[in-house]
């Protein structure tokens, strides 16, 4: 995924943000320049 956005300054909370589409959706949003909070529910580590 290719986001083409500009999110400096921008906060995002992704839930379920530790794996899968989530991840990508939490790298991609910080690569864009969002201070990104990431959910998860059992596992510290991956998030």
């Amino acid at each position: 995924m290719k986001m083409e956005k500009d999110f400096e300054g921008k906060t995002a909370l992704v839930t379920g943000g530790s794996r899968g589409i989530g991840r990508a959706v939490c790298l991609d949003l910080a690569k864009g320049g969002a201070r990104v909070a990431v959910n998860y529910t059992s596992n510290a580590e991956t998030a």
